[in-house]
């Protein structure tokens, strides 16, 4: 337990470290500014942090092997949220640790949102092979995206000003692989941001759980 629980710390640092890093190289700032953190340690299970708004699901902390996780059990079948941390219109980030299992040609698909409930959205979809950007409820921008069953995949989203209009970016990496340098995908907003808090999502449609670890939201410097 107590092994699990360093190698967890030690994950949040490097969560932490590499958003600062993934903001230098473009050149967005250079360092971001934690606004919020949460790797459920402090929360009781078989509850939700006090400050989180759970827009549907099941939604609870639970402890495997001396680790705390928010898990979306696996039924019923449907899109289910959580938003927590603050307020924020631009120049903001949010990073997660996700795992989902498929079952057959089953599988789930998860993400991480800001700019509130009908925000910006980072998603895996593995049934697709693909990683999406989402406005509202349209995909902006979609690249193709090979998914590993039952690893723990880590996702990032920022939104950020960019001369005359926003740059929506976005990266994915299965945990203890190599961060990708560059934003895995993006696209150029022109219209200004509504204020919203950040998110997570899941969908499980393989009838199986979806664990979310390790939320982070981030100030990040706008670009010229």
């Amino acid at each position: 337990m107590k092994q699990m629980k360093i190698l967890k710390r030690f994950a949040s640092v490097v969560v932490l470290v590499s958003g600062m890093v993934a903001c230098t190289s473009s050149g967005a700032a250079e360092e971001t500014k934690p606004l919020y953190q949460n790797n459920f340690e402090k929360t009781e299970t078989g509850k939700v942090p006090d400050e989180f708004l759970v827009l549907d699901g099941g939604f609870v902390v639970k402890e495997e092997g001396g680790n705390k996780v928010l898990e979306l059990p696996g039924a019923p079948l449907d899109s289910f949220g959580v938003l927590f941390g603050p307020t924020e219109k631009s120049d903001v980030s949010v990073s997660a640790r996700i795992n989902g299992t498929g079952k057959g040609r089953r599988y789930p698909t998860f993400g991480v949102g800001v700019n509130g409930q009908g925000g910006y959205k980072l998603q895996v979809s593995p049934g697709k092979k693909e990683l999406e950007l989402y406005k509202g409820d349209e995909v902006a921008a979609k690249v193709p995206y090979e998914w590993k069953s039952g690893e723990w995949t880590m996702l990032r989203l920022q939104v950020r000003k960019a001369g005359d209009g926003w740059k929506v970016e976005g990266k994915a990496w299965t945990q203890g692989g190599t961060e990708p340098a560059a934003w895995t995908i993006s696209f150029d907003e022109k219209k200004e941001p509504a204020a919203g808090r950040a998110s997570i999502w899941g969908q499980p449609y393989a009838n199986t759980p979806i664990q979310f670890d390790d939320l982070m939201v981030a100030r990040v410097g706008a670009t010229k």
